[in-house]
């Protein structure tokens, strides 16, 4: 097993980084890939732009700007699936977005990051963090097939990365500011989870664990917020890749290309200083981010699972 390790580390040094675009997001983030239109798309979340990306011609443009997209999921349908500050919306992605839910029990559902599950149900993280302000901890929210939002678990401090295991036993989620990435028994027929536990915590010197995503091995590839990097955890939350990024605030990642063995990474622009931030960290200096990178992998991503929210009564589309 260590000499497994040995040589998947060697094999990381050798992978590269390359930038694909550089619209100097201020926050890049929400990497998602369409294989059937072999589309890459990803969003500025506080620039409040929506970009796209052709790898077969190279093509990459801004597609919408002037909205706020969180995270993006492909939708059953076509269109997409919107977690924004104000709930989750459905967006066809040129007219006006329509809001799907934006409270429930009294909580405003202001979305930091969401994912789809294999039946189409959408698993949301509320996020109220603010370095400066003393605000309410966040929440894990599943919003079913009729658009209906339960709270699944609560307590976290800044919500980010959301996956599933390739066989949808297991959902993973992520606390940036405890540095946890949690894992729970996940059931896919009712869509309950149980038996949360601590699957990765990282070390106060090392960066925050932000987006998530997860290869068809069950290995999960976890973004570093201040940490230049992209780390590969097996199952058991063992690190045996590490994908350096030159770039500091490395927001999230996904799988894409024909075969899925690209990894694409996006990365922000804005300073985002933050009491979490690891010892001696300067904000300021140096390459902070941006762009939206690549790295050509021996890993295959898991298929994109798609939200359905087709049976919302009333809902008109």
């Amino acid at each position: 097993m260590g000499g497994a390790r040995k040589i998947m580390h060697e094999h990381c040094a050798k992978l590269s980084a390359r930038i694909i675009a550089d619209y100097q997001a201020e926050c890049g983030e929400s990497p998602l890939w369409n294989q059937e239109s072999g589309t890459l798309f990803w969003t500025d979340c506080v620039g409040n732009r929506f970009f796209k990306y052709v790898p077969a011609t190279g093509y990459h443009c801004v597609v919408k700007s002037g909205l706020q997209i969180n995270r993006c999921l492909l939708k059953t349908g076509g269109g997409f699936v919107v977690a924004n500050n104000d709930g989750l919306w459905i967006w066809d992605g040129q007219s006006e977005m329509k809001l799907v839910i934006g409270e429930v029990d009294g909580v405003k559902l202001q979305f930091n990051e969401a994912m789809a599950d294999a039946r189409g149900r959408v698993f949301a993280g509320t996020c109220y963090f603010s370095p400066s302000s003393k605000y309410p901890l966040g929440h894990l929210v599943r919003i079913d097939n009729e658009g209906r939002a339960s709270i699944l678990d609560e307590g976290f401090h800044l919500v980010n990365g959301i996956a599933f295991s390739p066989d949808d036993r297991t959902l993973y989620f992520t606390d940036s500011v405890a540095r946890k990435i949690y894992a729970y028994d996940f059931d896919v027929e009712d869509g309950s989870i149980s038996n949360r536990r601590p699957l990765i915590q990282l070390g106060d010197n090392e960066g925050l664990p932000d987006g998530l995503a997860v290869d068809t091995r069950g290995n999960l590839w976890s973004a570093q917020w201040y940490g230049g990097v992209v780390v590969c955890y097996d199952s058991k939350g063992t690190p045996v890749q590490k994908v350096p990024v030159p770039a500091k605030q490395v927001s999230s990642v996904a799988f894409g290309g024909a075969d899925r063995s690209t990894l694409f990474i996006t990365t922000a622009a804005k300073p985002e200083p933050m009491p979490a931030m690891p010892e001696g960290y300067d904000p300021y200096s140096g390459n902070i981010g941006g762009a939206l990178y690549a790295v050509d992998t021996s890993s295959v991503g898991l298929n994109q699972r798609l939200a359905n929210l087709s049976k919302r009564i009333g809902s008109g589309y």
